[in-house]
């Protein structure tokens, strides 16, 4: 359950119950899917309700509405604020959040409107895959052509892709989806990026037909910071062979095991691979039992890293 009836969310400048968040029936965000979203997570730290990277994902929530040509009205450090308040309204401080920027008024051109909303709402929520390894298929659906769309945005409307390809899978006894980009490389999940160990060693899909995640960025620094070898290349399906383990990273996911793609079982337990190691390693990070290695990149950094 999302919210009960003491629940408040924050929607255009005020705080409401969550019963009373509405939206009209002619939203050009409910006909089009034209929103962009973010999943944040606070932790309860030893220095109190801690929320992890927030500017780098209320930076991404700028550049998707940018992207796309939706307003949005409220800065880094406002979003930030809000957030916090609202965690402390509803006396949470291990939780999720979910900002959504998206156009409440009746619009069915398709043209971007000349005003955003925005509500952000905060709930418990524990790992979304869960803590078992997965048992992943290659879907039948490819990830969305970055030349069609701009795919580094978090945009609403991709999800209906991630929410085909999961249940496509699910219906055949699987986990989860691998979705391969339209060239036939290994891309990522339908809500997370994949990591494969091959040969002592940690292989990502580069930019291209993925979103470049900040719990996969987060990763990657703290596999190089402990001599971990990462390469971000485009590999095929048939590159799996011979990888002793996979992961797959994710805020809403943190970081889970992978314990097999179809009918290729993973020879190594995910509690001695790579993936495990950094997995503590991030857990102790996000729960500030280990300190952060840098200084979180400022907005200049993050529109380089998504323009590349």
């Amino acid at each position: 359950m999302y919210f009960d009836n003491n629940t408040l969310v924050y929607l255009d400048g005020e705080f409401v119950p969550a019963e009373q968040a509405t939206c009209g029936a002619y939203a050009q965000s409910l006909h089009y899917g034209y929103a962009v979203f973010e999943g944040l997570r606070a932790y309860n730290t030893p220095a109190g309700t801690r929320i992890f990277k927030a500017r780098e994902h209320f930076e991404r929530l700028h550049y998707s509405c940018q992207a796309i040509g939706l307003p949005l009205n409220y800065s880094v450090e406002e979003l930030t604020a809000i957030s916090y308040e609202l965690l402390a309204k509803n006396n949470l401080s291990d939780a999720y959040i979910r900002p959504l920027a998206f156009a409440a008024a009746p619009h069915m051109m398709l043209t971007t409107p000349a005003a955003g909303n925005l509500l952000l709402a905060v709930w418990h929520w524990g790992k979304y895959l869960g803590s078992q390894s997965l048992r992943l298929t290659i879907s039948p659906y490819e990830r969305p052509n970055p030349r069609a769309v701009p795919i580094e945005a978090k945009v609403s409307g991709h999800y209906a892709n991630s929410i085909i390809a999961s249940s496509e899978a699910k219906s055949r006894g699987f986990d989860e989806a691998l979705l391969l980009d339209m060239n036939g490389f290994v891309a990522e999940g339908p809500g997370a990026n994949f990591f494969m160990e091959k040969h002592g060693e940690l292989f990502t899909a580069p930019a291209g037909s993925i979103l470049r995640g900040i719990t996969r960025n987060t990763i990657i620094d703290l596999a190089r910071e402990a001599g971990i070898t990462v390469t971000e290349m485009f590999f095929t399906p048939s590159a799996l062979q011979g990888a002793t383990g996979a992961f797959m990273t994710g805020t809403a996911a943190e970081v889970i095991g992978v314990a097999s793609v179809d009918d290729l079982v993973f020879s190594t337990p995910f509690e001695q691979t790579l993936g495990a190691q950094l997995a503590a390693r991030y857990s102790a990070l996000v729960s500030g039992r280990e300190p952060e290695a840098a200084p979180q990149p400022g907005t200049e950094a993050v529109e380089a890293l998504v323009s590349q």
